[in-house]
């Protein structure tokens, strides 16, 4: 019996669509291997409760807020806005174990969970009646924003963990990193503050040596001593007495002189009797 074309592309649609199903309806717990690849731990040469210390000391330099107070046991969060709806918090979980050698080694352990959450609206209606008006009723609406969180997943990334277990290094003692041969790396590649240099201190300068003194040349004669002088002071000086107010002198006017004149010797005419006066001088 032969089989048209039609069906068997439908028949090979269906065992497709048989597959898929099966892969997708898979557990989780099935991709889990459980092999020690290395990415979640760390040795160091020291004790749990110096490694752990180590630890909380990195993820404070990187903003990270503790909330544990175990000394083996370090908690902290940090929260990132991407978008205004959008919101992500990296929970970071750290324990430190003894692994019971001789120079009380310790394993670290480091997780870190990444939440997502996103602003979802809620819409509230209700309804109003009046009973005047009958049964009439006035729909009344609001709305609640809040976040919610809509995804979780732990953080798998080789590199993320790497780049925490080489900054938790960098806060070991020192004479546990010269023991376990740990290379000092610039903290400003591990995004630490580098620390200003101390200002050196003032030095006084050198007091300058003088000079030796030059022989004095042989002194000459002292010459004679000028002969004191008074010292100038200055003096009052009084001022000049009034001057009199000048008054013109009165003119003396000449006497009217009395001057005889003798008559010319005229026999004719008598003489006068009495005295002629003389003339008044020009200019009076």
């Amino acid at each position: 019996m032969l089989i048209s074309t039609p069906m068997r592309v439908v028949g090979l649609a269906l065992l497709l669509t048989a597959v898929a199903g099966c892969s997708k309806d898979k557990p989780m717990y099935e991709h889990e291997n459980f092999d020690d690849s290395g990415t979640f731990s760390r040795n160091y040469p020291v004790t749990d409760a110096v490694s752990c210390e180590a630890a909380r000391r990195a993820l404070l330099s990187q903003g990270y807020i503790i909330t544990s107070s175990d000394p083996k046991l370090v908690s902290g969060h940090k929260s990132f806005q991407q978008t205004g709806d959008t919101h992500m918090e990296i929970s970071f979980n750290v324990v430190c174990a003894d692994d019971g050698s001789v120079g009380h080694h310790a394993t670290m352990f480091a997780n870190a969970l990444q939440d997502r959450y996103a602003l979802k609206k809620t819409n509230n209606s209700a309804s109003l009646g009046v009973g005047v008006l009958g049964s009439v009723s006035m729909p009344i609406g609001s709305s609640d924003d809040s976040m919610v969180k809509v995804a979780s997943e732990t953080v798998t990334a080789q590199k993320f963990y790497e780049r925490f277990f080489t900054l938790v290094e960098q806060f070991l003692p020192t004479d546990a990193k010269k023991a376990a041969h740990i290379e000092e790396k610039p903290k400003t590649d591990l995004g630490m503050p580098e620390a200003k240099p101390a200002p050196a201190a003032l030095v006084p300068a050198p007091t300058p040596t003088p000079a030796p003194a030059a022989t004095p040349a042989p002194a000459a004669e002292p010459a004679p001593a000028p002969a004191e002088t008074a010292p100038v002071t200055s003096e009052p000086v009084a001022p000049p007495a009034e001057a009199a107010p000048i008054t013109p002198a009165p003119s003396a006017e000449p006497a009217p002189a009395t001057e005889t004149i003798t008559p010319p010797a005229n026999p004719d005419i008598p003489p006068p009797s009495e005295p002629i006066p003389a003339m008044p001088a020009s200019g009076q």
